[in-house]
């Protein structure tokens, strides 16, 4: 299951563009929490604490405890995340509050195992993603840090669906009208399988081996070069 993560924040007095502005300059960057029908709690947070969760991966399904000094501890998921333009630096945060029994909407990654052991992709197949992350309503408590698709029997033209996807975890899927595609094993493409069949071709016969055509301009006689010397030396006599 999913970890609870703890980030340290600080309370905000002030909201709007120039009270941002002054946390920024400040060192810190902004943020709010908001949700489960309860007004929303200005924050800050050090740079450094948000920037080693973001580069963790998968943070918009991971579950924090935002510890506000002098404050409550919220559980919240991070949704949103604003960007410097050149800096790529993160300069704004939205959390959302989790209520008490609150099934949540999340994206959880999908992991594919046995890829050495397919038939399919040992015969040249590709494993084409149609998605690499499923969103689904899970409970906070019980988010699955992934979900796993075994590829060990997935043969060429093999299409993995949901269905396929080892353990829900008792979540829902978001699509809930359909078995929708997860993945699938394409066939090899046009130029792998034309070098593959051409590595398996014997080698040519030596009378299909022709030598190449004399450059434009060269000396077809093989005696031009004496010729030469001789009509030289003539007209030295002379």
């Amino acid at each position: 299951m999913v970890q609870t993560i703890r980030i340290e924040a600080v309370a905000r007095e002030r909201a709007g563009k120039g009270a941002a502005r002054a946390t920024r300059r400040a060192g810190q960057v902004p943020g709010v929490i908001y949700g489960a029908k309860r007004e929303a709690t200005l924050i800050a947070l050090d740079p450094r604490d948000l920037i080693k969760e973001l580069q963790k991966g998968g943070w918009q399904s991971h579950l924090f405890e935002v510890a506000v000094r002098d404050g409550a501890t919220e559980r919240a998921l991070m949704r949103d995340v604003q960007f410097h333009p050149v800096t790529d630096r993160p300069i704004h945060v939205d959390f959302q509050r989790l209520a008490p029994g609150q099934r949540i909407r999340v994206r959880v990654p999908v992991a594919f195992l046995n890829e050495g052991s397919s038939p399919g992709l040992k015969a040249g197949g590709v494993l084409n993603l149609v998605r690499r992350e499923v969103e689904v309503q899970a409970d906070p408590d019980a988010v699955p840090e992934r979900f796993e698709i075994d590829l060990g029997a997935a043969e060429i033209g093999d299409t993995l669906r949901w269905s396929a996807i080892r353990d829900h975890f008792g979540t829902q899927p978001v699509i809930a009208d359909r078995d929708f595609v997860v993945a699938t094993i394409a066939p090899p493409t046009t130029e792998s399988a034309e070098a593959a069949a051409g590595a398996n071709l014997p080698p040519p016969p030596p009378e299909a081996i022709r030598q190449k055509a004399p450059a434009a301009g060269a000396t077809s006689a093989p005696g031009g070069g004496k010729g030469g010397a001789k009509a030289g030396g003539k007209g030295g006599k002379k």
